[in-house]
């Protein structure tokens, strides 16, 4: 096989083995993802609950504010079964499927592109820590670009067990959901949202990626821990956290755009992401760009954990093969 076309087999390599990894991770931690997409529309919904009730006929009943991850959980179980934790999992596949495999695809792409053989002995990957920050950037836009029609379903349906039952949308799945939503609201309504989750994606890919391989490196370079598992996992961890604090505030507002509801001949509730952040904080205050960290970077830790891993292996296995 020349020199050429074992490039593009290993590029395309990298694209389905990003997606396939990040797949198992988005399965294996969506209930963590439900719990935070719930508590992220805390306080925003208590006025449209209430109204909804009163029209029933019904007392008027709001959440009450501030509520817990395990108070979430249970609130969720109690309410609607515990098959309800994974809602909206068929479209979190797919947003793994076009997201992921995007954004990890491209960044190794990039980074094999830009980096220097001369280096790569000494650094791991041959890249500056700017220049795979760089990369990371415009591999999370493409990636939440691509991947938004599914980002939009996969919050509108772990959301809509919430409301009263007249008010749900009740997809029946991420086609159902895609399908309807271009119906009703046409095909641009795929990408509402769509600058608040690139930047997030920006965000998230930049700490994530990036982070992963430079504290990789650091850890290898000065045997700080065992090389193998014990660095994937500390590596690992790190990069969640870090890209749980740098994009959640941008997770509060995207999912409060995505999950508006426009009513025909009224103005949206949001005029855009600048728009949802202002009345965010003016009505809740400043700690509600906050509202579902603790499961924001539950979840991101064994997200990261179980999709470092799992890349990892099928690149051994890539490499042996």
């Amino acid at each position: 096989m020349d020199r050429k076309r074992f490039a593009v087999t290993v590029m395309d390599a990298q694209f389905v083995q990003g997606g396939l990894a990040s797949m198992i991770a988005g399965y294996a931690t969506h209930p963590l993802d439900l719990i935070k997409v719930r508590m992220q529309l805390q306080g925003e919904v208590a006025a449209v609950t209430s109204l909804a009730y009163a029209l029933e006929g019904k007392p008027v009943r709001i959440a009450m504010p501030r509520i817990g991850p395990v108070g979430m959980c249970m609130n969720v179980v109690q309410a609607e079964g515990i098959r309800a934790l994974y809602s909206g999992v068929s479209a979190s596949v797919l947003r793994q499927f076009l997201y992921s495999s995007t954004r990890i695809g491209l960044y190794e792409h990039l980074k094999m592109q830009w980096r220097d053989p001369r280096q790569q002995q000494q650094q791991g990957t041959g890249l500056p820590l700017v220049k795979k920050v760089t990369a990371a950037l415009l591999a999370g836009a493409a990636g939440a670009a691509v991947g938004n029609p599914a980002d939009l379903a996969m919050v509108r349906m772990q959301a809509d067990g919430r409301l009263p039952s007249h008010l749900r949308r009740n997809y029946k799945s991420v086609t159902d959901a895609l399908v309807r939503m271009v119906r009703q609201d046409g095909l641009k309504s795929l990408w509402r949202g769509s600058a608040t989750t690139v930047t997030r994606a920006m965000l998230v890919t930049a700490a994530q990626l990036a982070t992963y391989d430079q504290i990789t490196e650091a850890i290898t370079l000065h045997k700080l821990v065992p090389q193998g598992l014990a660095t994937q996992v500390v590596a690992s961890c790190s990069a969640g956290v870090l890209a749980s604090m740098a994009a959640t505030p941008v997770d509060v507002v995207k999912t409060r755009v995505m999950n508006q509801r426009i009513r025909a001949g009224e103005p949206p509730p949001y005029t855009g992401a600048l728009d949802c952040a202002f009345k965010t904080v003016r009505s809740e205050g400043p700690m509600a760009l906050y509202k579902g960290f603790i499961p924001t970077v539950t979840r991101q830790g064994p997200f990261a954990i179980v999709m470092f891993l799992s890349l990892e292996q099928m690149r051994k296995m890539l490499q042996n093969f």
